[in-house]
């Protein structure tokens, strides 16, 4: 009879308390709660109403759940509680004062909300808060609150595909690769465009390096692509992310890896390459999320235009590496007056080549035969990244970049940010590829750096 009650006490059906991050984050939140209850707090439909006015991700976030509330109004009244999909049932609770005081200062916000988690746990329900804030699942611990956050759209970053493998393998088949365009090995799998290390069984040292066109099928890589604009691949990471940053077949690339890994330059030397000397594309769309370490983008000098500036200095900063041998059209500039570095840039900049934009505007545009490249993407949360890939037009190629380990955006992490999902996501894809980078090029202190502090 106890094992009877132990498991029906198990199947008790569970309350979900969201934070107004978790609605910020995923506005498709409410429908990931199966056979459960959610609840939203007042103070949470409180703070909606004071994101609802942003023009950006916040924003749209805010309006879209907003309006979803709305609609859900017609299956009846959100304090008794209204079925949503999957079996699921929404309320809005406000901080009554029948719940137990939880000793947190009533004025703020965040308190308001675990005052009603911590409530419902008084009446006996089976509480779990969902929040994107670390401090608020602290506070929810210190209540004796069972407290988690939000696991839709997170990956295993200990276990993020990285783009490349090593098989070891007989001497025949070695020499067979070597011999042939194309080789099928049925047995070996692997993902789209991922890069495979054949190593000669008998002679470790001798080995080979292919490129999956798809599962059982390899190729060599591109002997063109070992030269991009005026720079070379310094390692076999970059090598093998210049291979796929110059294919316009793989429209889709993220590009993994510490600070001075060669992310972003290797991007805009593919992006130069591709539109200036082979006119594959028309433009080079750059872009990178307003996410400070500090003080936020207002409090820089100038209008727009003058912010953008010294926001997208890092992305200057690699033209001028780029550049300062080069002229637009890829001839060498040897005339008595050579046009500076600054000049080059303005001249791509005026003519439209190039085009620096927020991506607060990216939203609602649709971008054809454009190389765009997304810088700090780590920054960014899978939805957002989404709806930034979603505006690609025929003959378009993305591009996005970041470090997964300087992460400015407090409610993101290493697992939860949209560059490592969309890796790991669309490794199936024949149109997308990805490189993980782990050797620092910058330069022997910025390697320091990098590894030791």
């Amino acid at each position: 009879m106890a094992k009877v009650k132990k498991k029906a006490a198990s199947r008790k059906v569970k309350t979900f308390v969201l934070d107004t991050n978790v609605l910020l984050h995923d506005p498709q939140a409410l429908e990931s709660f199966v056979d459960n209850i959610i609840v939203l707090p007042m103070a949470v439909i409180e703070e909606l109403d004071k994101f609802k006015t942003h023009n950006d991700e916040l924003g749209r976030s805010a309006r879209q759940t907003i309006r979803r509330l709305d609609k859900l109004r017609e299956n009846g009244n959100l304090r008794d509680g209204v079925p949503i999909a999957h079996g699921g049932k929404l309320r809005i609770v406000s901080a009554s004062h029948d719940f137990a005081d939880a000793g947190l200062e009533h004025g703020l916000a965040d308190n308001r909300i675990l005052q009603v988690a911590y409530g419902l746990h008084g009446q006996g329900e089976r509480v779990i808060f969902v929040s994107k804030d670390i401090n608020a699942r602290v506070k929810c611990d210190a209540l004796g609150l069972d407290a988690k956050d939000y696991e839709r759209s997170k990956v295993n970053f200990d276990e993020l595909y990285s783009g490349y493998g090593e098989v070891v393998t007989a001497k025949r088949t070695v020499d067979t690769f070597f011999k042939k365009t194309v080789m099928e090995m049925p047995r070996l799998g692997g993902y789209p465009n991922q890069f495979l290390t054949l190593r000669d069984r008998s002679n470790p040292k001798r080995t080979a390096l292919a490129r999956v066109l798809q599962p059982g099928v390899l190729t060599h890589l591109t002997k063109t692509n070992e030269k991009v604009w005026n720079i070379t691949s310094r390692n076999k990471e970059q090598r093998l992310a210049l291979e796929l940053l110059m294919d316009p077949e793989v429209q889709i690339v993220t590009l993994v890896g510490k600070a001075g890994t060669g992310k972003t330059l290797l991007a805009l030397a593919a992006a130069l390459h591709k539109t200036l000397r082979n006119g594959r594309y028309d433009r080079i769309l750059v872009s990178r999320p307003v996410i400070p370490m500090g003080k936020d983008i207002g409090y820089l000098p100038g209008a727009k235009e003058e912010k953008m500036s010294h926001w997208m200095q890092p992305i200057f900063d690699n033209l001028t590496f780029l550049l300062r041998e080069e002229i637009p059209g890829g001839k060498a500039k040897r005339k008595a007056k050579p046009a500076s570095v600054q000049d080059r840039i303005d001249r791509l900049l005026k003519e439209g080549t190039i085009e620096m934009e927020a991506l607060t505007y990216i939203r609602g545009r649709s971008i054809p035969r454009q190389y765009v490249i997304i810088d700090e993407a780590q920054n960014l949360t899978p939805h957002e990244v989404k709806t930034i890939i979603s505006r690609a037009g025929e003959g378009t190629k993305m591009v996005l970049t970041g470090d997964p380990f300087q992460i400015d955006n407090p409610y993101l992490d290493a697992s939860s940010n949209g560059l490592t999902y969309a890796a790991e996501r669309l490794k199936e894809q024949e149109i997308s590829g990805h490189i993980t980078l782990h050797s620092s090029e910058r330069s022997k202190l910025a390697a320091i750096a990098a590894e030791y502090l």
